[in-house]
Parts: C-alpha cells; structure tokens; sequence
C-alpha cells in the first residue's frame, strides 16, 4: 500500500456503493473515501451528502467524487457497480452484464498505476472475482469477493434467534458460491465454543422446533426476501465489505468466508469461491482449509462445478 494514508475507491454510487461509504465513514475506516459513479451528478451529491455525517462521526473523513483516473494512489478499491438481480433471474444471470461492464474498467484502472487491492461486491461475485483477477494481472491474494461473508452473517443471525444468543458467540462459515449452491458448515459450527451438534444432542427438547435444513434454506433465500420486499440488498453487504476493508487497512488478521482465488486449496485451483480467509494488510494471507465432512466436500465440490459451468460462457482471457 502507498502513502500513510488509508484510501479507498468505491466504484458504483448506488445503494450498495453510498452504503458501503456511510458505513466505512461512521466506522473511520479509512482517511479517504473517492466515489465513482456512472452519472456525475448523482455521485457529487452522494459525496456531498456523505461528506454532512462527518460532524457526527469519530474521525474525519474525507469523501469526494471522482474519476476512474483518480484511482493510482487508493490502497483499496471496492467494485459496487453492477446490477440486482431479480425479474426471474439468479445471481449467475448477471454474468453477462457484468463482465461488459468491468472487462474495460479494470484495464483502465491498471493503467493509472493502481497497485493496492481490489474487492469485488458486484455480481455474480464469484465469477467477478476471478474475472478481476484475470484482467487484472494482480496476485490472488490482492483480489478478493465479499463472497459468503453475508451468507455467514445471516445464518449466525438466524441461528442467534432460535438459541437465544448474540450472535457474535456463534461461530461457523457459509461456503460455496454466494448462490442457490451455497452451504453452512454445520460440522464446524460452535457456540461458545461449543459444537452446535452436541448442544442439540444434549438439549433434544429444549431444541426441538430447530431444523438445519431451514436454517440452510432461510440463509440461502435471505437475500431474495430482501430484494422481493424493497427491490435491492445493501445495508449487510455494506456492512460486510466496511468488515473486510477494516481488516486489510488496519491489518486486523480478521477470518472472513470471502470469495478467494484458489491455487489447490481444498483440491481446487482457478477459481473464485466463499471460503474462509485470514485478511490483512496483504490482502488474504492464508485460505483456512477446513477438515470438510464427506457430505460437505461433495456440497462444496458441487457448488465449484456449479460456478467453473457459468464461468465457460465468458470469452477466453
């Protein structure tokens, strides 16, 4: 990372991006916050508002709107632009559109000098990782997805209500593609310290009305109960990736279920998928290979081949 400053370019002024800037800003994350978005107008605003909670938080952050040619000097850019899916369409259904919009972005963006670190929210996100990694030319550990750390968030929360505790005393990840093929790693769920499997065992009628097939599938449609009811999901994932870019600017050593390039971790190589990282100034330092159940490497197994068919239909880089 350059300079002594922290600094950071959200691509993408919408609700995702302002987000992720009102949660980086509250919680000082960094000195700098640059936004880039698609229409000037609308991105001054943005900046200008943003620039008003200032006053009101613990540290002062300088936001403004930019330009892509402004980005040589960010230790950290984070890619928000991109579109929601719905109207019938998955995640995965967004593919095309994103890479339209990114296949020139990034080389432009390696052109101005960046040399810090990208992370990717757009979707699908997986996918968008490995294709920022590929036109980017940057080493795996310095191109990361928010992957599967809302999935991960949402399923401590849900977990949190039927147990009842906060749910930062629950511990766990979501892996796989952050998608319809995503899965918890119920073998390595604690509470407490505590592995969930023997707390339902001890306590069958205390917990009877708990399903993990559910709570599987509440996690993985939360995001489409969010988007049905307001027609976008910004607020978590802002909160995600304001966690990951205080990791790597802080270099806090935080573990994060983000999308990760793998290079034969758990068997797997040229890819981008949700599994646990340690992030730090560096970007991931190390992939944590989980001891995986033989039930969950054929879940993980499937989700990677799930995401490698989508990844086929982009033009060869």
């Amino acid at each position: 990372m350059t300079g002594k400053l922290r600094k950071a370019a959200i691509i993408g002024a919408g609700q995702v991006g302002a987000s992720c800037a009102y949660a980086m800003l509250n919680q000082s994350v960094c000195d700098e916050i640059l936004l880039v978005g698609r229409s000037e107008k609308r991105t001054q605003a943005q900046a200008l508002d943003l620039s008003h909670c200032v006053d009101f938080s613990h540290s002062r952050t300088k936001v403004r709107a930019g330009a892509l040619d402004e980005c040589c000097d960010m230790d950290l850019i984070l890619l928000c632009a991109g579109e929601n899916p719905g109207d019938g369409r998955t995640r995965l259904d967004l593919l095309d559109s994103s890479y339209e919009l990114y296949k020139d972005m990034i080389g432009r963006l390696m052109q101005t000098g960046f040399d810090g670190i990208f992370l990717v929210a757009a979707n699908p996100v997986d996918i968008v990782t490995h294709l920022v990694w590929k036109l980017s030319g940057l080493p795996r550990e310095r191109v990361i997805g928010s992957g599967t750390s809302i999935d991960t968030a949402r399923l401590k929360t849900l977990l949190s209500e039927h147990l009842p505790v906060d749910p930062r005393s629950v511990h766990g990840y979501v892996m796989g593609e952050h998608g319809e093929s995503q899965f918890p790693v119920w073998s390595h769920v604690t509470v407490g310290g505590k592995p969930l499997g023997d707390i339902l065992a001890q306590h069958p009628e205390r917990f009877r009305s708990l399903s993990l097939d559910e709570i599987a599938l509440r996690t993985r449609n939360a995001g489409w109960e969010i988007l049905l009811g307001k027609g976008s999901t910004h607020y978590g994932i802002a909160a995600a990736l304001t966690a990951i870019a205080r990791s790597i600017l802080n270099n806090d050593h935080r573990i994060m279920a983000v999308s990760a390039i793998l290079d034969g971790e758990y068997g797997q190589r040229d890819i981008g998928i949700g599994v646990p990282a340690i992030l730090s100034r560096g970007g991931i330092q190390e992939v944590l290979e989980l001891r995986l159940s033989e039930a969950e490497r054929e879940l993980f197994e499937r989700s990677c081949a799930i995401v490698r068919q989508t990844m086929a239909k982009l033009p060869a880089l």
